[in-house]
């Protein structure tokens, strides 16, 4: 089973415990997971004595790395059915929506690897749980997508420009940058996730949301968490006013260039400006964009924006070109439709953004 599914007794009510099972591909979701998922949330929301959900990864390298792109490029380059792709992206924000609008508290733990899909996920929990060993990342700059599922909401809460850098450089964080800007909101010690089920298992739960989320607050508060001067340090605290003077301005193609011409001043930093500099232009006006727009946007209609996004790469040639480069082909080079962010045309990035659905046409049933 890639997901397994728990129903653990309470002393009073049941804990639901959803466990991303496929450790050999760093649970990277396919469609037959999403749906798996899904039917279990949506049956746990309308079970009276399932109280409260705990989202979790099989294995000790990854909770979750992300869409199993392999599934998708076989879809994308006729390999597999034509209409997966599409099928993919609106089940996966579907899951992702339920989980942001999920009834009752819902706990999610993120270990080692958290991207791209992982890092939807984790974002759409009620309390998201971190373990020390935690690299979050949005990196989809790398193979032509988009920061997606939901990352136009959650990127554009973090503080400055931070949400456009991570778009823009696929920067990876460790567990200090995300406790540290809000991505996470409590570090866990890997031995200290069991003992955690068992507490939440000796507890009465009584089925009325609040209460229960105000004991479950409680429960997380008391816990013993590691010695924060253990993690380790913070590369944002180092680089954030660095992030905040190049990303500032309203002229994509001037901060880019800022960016690239920049300093190496640690590994870190030259990671994220090698990561910018190979990434798919079409991409970088992808992320400019999407923050733009969902700043005054719901939740609801950021995932639909996002979704035409979606379905848009998939059409077009950068997102199987960058997959291939990256993860088939592993040439690293891939050949990009635009050579630089100043060569895409306005029209191009603007197709990625035309309206396609309203509150009877919703291909996710968002209610």
């Amino acid at each position: 089973m890639s997901i397994e599914l728990q129903e653990l007794p309470c002393l009073e009510g049941k804990l639901g415990l959803l466990t991303l099972n496929a450790p050999a591909t760093l649970n990277a979701l396919s469609t037959t997971m999403i749906d798996q998922a899904q039917r279990a949330l949506d049956a746990w929301a309308d079970d009276d004595s399932i109280c409260l959900v705990v989202v979790q990864g099989a294995g000790e390298r990854a909770f979750c790395a992300g869409g199993n792109l392999r599934q998708l490029y076989n879809a994308m380059t006729g390999g597999d059915d034509p209409d997966l792709p599409g099928q993919f992206f609106s089940h996966e924000y579907r899951l992702d929506y339920s989980l942001h609008r999920f009834p009752k508290p819902v706990v999610g733990i993120g270990h080692g690897i958290v991207m791209g899909g992982g890092l939807g996920l984790l974002s759409a929990c009620r309390y998201r749980l971190v373990t020390p060993d935690l690299v979050l990342a949005m990196p989809e700059v790398a193979i032509g997508l988009f920061p997606d599922v939901g990352a136009s909401w959650f990127l554009n809460r973090l503080p400055g420009r931070l949400g456009l850098f991570m778009g823009l450089t696929g920067a990876r964080l460790n567990i200090t940058d995300a406790l540290r800007v809000g991505l996470a909101d409590m570090a866990l010690l890997p031995e200290d996730r069991e003992p955690l089920l068992r507490q939440i298992q000796e507890q009465r739960w009584t089925g009325d949301p609040p209460a229960d989320d105000n004991r479950l607050f409680r429960l997380l508060n008391q816990m013993h968490a590691p010695d924060y001067h253990t993690l380790p340090p913070s590369n944002l605290e180092h680089h954030e006013q660095t992030i905040a003077r190049l990303s500032a301005g309203t002229d994509l193609p001037d901060i880019v260039e800022r960016l690239l011409a920049s300093e190496a001043d640690s590994d870190w930093w030259k990671t994220c400006i090698e990561n910018l500099r190979g990434g798919c232009p079409v991409s970088a006006w992808l992320v400019w964009t999407q923050l733009r727009k969902a700043q005054q946007m719901s939740l609801k209609d950021v995932f639909r924006m996002e979704l035409a996004m979606a379905r848009e790469c998939c059409r077009r040639p950068d997102l199987p070109e960058g997959i291939r480069a990256r993860m088939l082909d592993k040439d690293q080079n891939p050949a990009w439709s635009y050579a630089s962010v100043s060569e895409v045309p306005e029209e191009v990035v603007e197709g990625h953004f035309e309206p396609q659905w309203n509150d009877e046409t919703d291909p996710m049933q968002l209610q």
